[in-house]
């Protein structure tokens, strides 16, 4: 897990922020709508979907993103953002499978406030075709 310092001005004012790196593999419906908020936020999770999986590395994003995401629609991609540390101090890291399988669970109903607490861009930084 990356932790990193950012210098961010707000209300003219400098602050130094602690952030966490986080990674989330994605496929094409999935990023049209974060392309749709401008890289800001990450859209509602669905009725079947209580929780949102952020993962605490590229290698697992990479994984899911070739192999599952791929098999699925035809297209993957891996995306990384920076979250303010302190909001993400409050989840649990879960390993999933091998040791590198580490989530965050972020219940539905907090996406919201983890998307006010993003800094900077969503970015896509791989992306995967059939």
């Amino acid at each position: 897990m990356l932790r990193q310092l950012i210098l961010v001005v707000r209300h003219s004012k400098m602050l130094i922020e602690e952030t966490t790196t986080l990674y989330r593999p994605s496929g094409p419906a999935e990023l049209a709508l974060v392309k749709e908020s401008g890289f800001k936020r990450w859209p509602p999770r669905l009725i079947d979907q209580p929780i949102f999986y952020p993962v605490t590395n590229e290698r697992y994003a990479v994984e899911i993103a070739s192999k599952w995401n791929v098999k699925d629609s035809g297209y993957g991609c891996v995306t990384r953002f920076e979250v303010r540390s302190e909001f993400m101090a409050k989840y649990k890291i879960e390993t999933v499978g091998a040791s590198h399988h580490t989530e965050w669970w972020v219940p539905a109903e907090d996406l919201e406030e983890l998307n006010d607490n993003i800094v900077g861009l969503i970015e896509v930084i791989v992306e995967f075709h059939a």
